[in-house]
């Protein structure tokens, strides 16, 4: 046997148990949208760069896309995100387009980062967004519909939570620390963000390389371990208010440490973790009302999540919450008996098909006995066999592999027969 040529790093090859697994979060991720009224949307795979520029930050377009120039010269990259791709096809039909606009997606995306637990190089990511209002009700329907995700897949609030966080308050609180340079107050958004992966130590010496006085990092760790900060802002009341109305306050907590790595949030922000603080976050989104007016569009208000199904599917596992699936969609196997009756054969697997069962033959004149195992193996439900006397009575054997029984019945009766046996 020859070499092997590897896959490329970071992908992922998905045979049908992966396949069914992220087959059954697409359905899962669907029934919750559709649920609230999303409508499902996609965008192109690959875009321009500078879409990403302006606002993703620096980290994601110089070191997390995959740039490369078209024949034209032009730089475009493989979807690192799918937010400013929405936020260009609002803009580009914006007066068109009936809001508050609530869509929803869920496809590849690709981003160069060192592949490890819970992060790969391509992914599959769901993308839902509320755009065209501005209230703290709204931030609240986008988290509720997390949360309603989290109970359609079996996750409970002990397993599972939402942390919230708001960045005008935080704006405000590096204001009474005199942090009110743009650049600044982005340094040190980045700077609380990374609190979780440091050390304190590395992370005091991080504040104090950054130009922080000791008085102004002293003061930034007071804010971070404040948990009763939410009640200094009118939009947190409103949302935890909002969130208690829509049944799912089990799942949510304030978390002031809860900024969001990219720039272009601008209000409440979230991220959904496991409870036992293990990995990365499983989903991150929040309130962005710019993005629009910065691809060249209207001024609109938007807030949205996404989440990627590399760290969904960690979760699922770890709390034994994967469903055993069902691989394979065979219903029913028609066997063939020998090269004169091949033929034949296929003549009753298209009528069962017609009759709307998922039906397997067999192309080739097989041992009969293989062909049951082989049935065996791939999970089939019945078997029909046709043999020279089936054949010559204008009949079939029905076998039905979960029960062990079989039956000869009338060609023309086989599919009524199945059906009388599933139910």
């Amino acid at each position: 046997m020859g070499k092997i040529i590897p896959a490329v790093k970071g992908t992922r090859d998905f045979y049908p148990e992966e396949m069914a697994l992220r087959n059954w979060l697409y359905a899962s991720i669907r029934k919750v949208s559709e649920s609230f009224g999303y409508q499902e949307y996609d965008g192109p795979f690959i875009e321009k760069i500078d879409l990403y520029a302006a606002k993703s930050g620096e980290e994601l377009v110089k070191e997390q896309a995959f740039v490369f120039p078209d024949r034209g010269g032009d730089l475009i990259t493989l979807r690192p995100e799918l937010t400013p791709s929405l936020a260009r096809m609002v803009a580009q039909k914006q007066r068109q387009l009936v809001f508050p606009l609530r869509w929803w997606s869920f496809g590849p995306f690709w981003r160069y980062e060192r592949p490890q637990k819970g992060r790969t190089r391509e992914f599959y990511q769901w993308n839902i967004d509320l755009m065209g209002v501005t209230s703290p009700e709204s931030d609240a329907e986008l988290v509720a519909i997390c949360a309603a995700f989290f109970r359609e897949i079996g996750l409970q609030p002990e397993q599972a939570g939402i942390f919230v966080n708001n960045r005008k308050l935080m704006e405000t609180e590096l204001h009474s620390l005199e942090i009110d340079s743009p650049e600044m107050r982005k340094q040190v958004f980045r700077l609380i963000d990374r609190r979780e992966k440091l050390s304190p130590t590395d992370w005091q010496a991080y504040a104090l390389e950054l130009g922080l006085s000791s008085k102004q990092t002293a003061g930034l760790i007071a804010i971070l371990d404040n948990q009763d900060l939410w009640m200094k802002s009118a939009e947190l009341e409103r949302f935890f208010n909002a969130v208690n109305a829509l049944g799912v306050a089990e799942y949510i907590h304030f978390n002031p440490e809860i900024i969001r790595g990219l720039d272009y949030y601008t209000g409440i922000v979230f991220e959904a973790r496991d409870m036992d603080r293990e990995g990365r976050a499983i989903l991150g989104g929040g309130r962005y009302d710019n993005l629009v007016a910065d691809v060249g569009g209207e001024p609109l208000p938007g807030v949205g999540f996404a989440m990627g199904d590399v760290m969904i599917a960690i979760v699922l596992e770890k709390y034994g919450l994967i469903p055993n699936f069902r691989l394979t969609p065979v219903q029913v196997l028609v066997t063939t008996f020998d090269a004169e009756l091949l033929l034949h054969s296929q003549v009753i697997a298209s009528r069962l098909r017609d009759e709307g069962y998922n039906v397997a033959s067999f192309t080739e004149a097989w041992n009969l006995s293989k062909q049951l195992r082989h049935a065996d193996k791939i999970g089939a439900n019945f078997v029909v066999i046709i043999g020279p006397d089936e054949k010559a009575a204008g009949q079939v054997t029905i076998k039905d592999l979960l029960r062990r029984q079989q039956m000869t019945v009338a060609e023309n009766e086989a599919g009524r027969v199945i059906r009388q046996m599933l139910n």
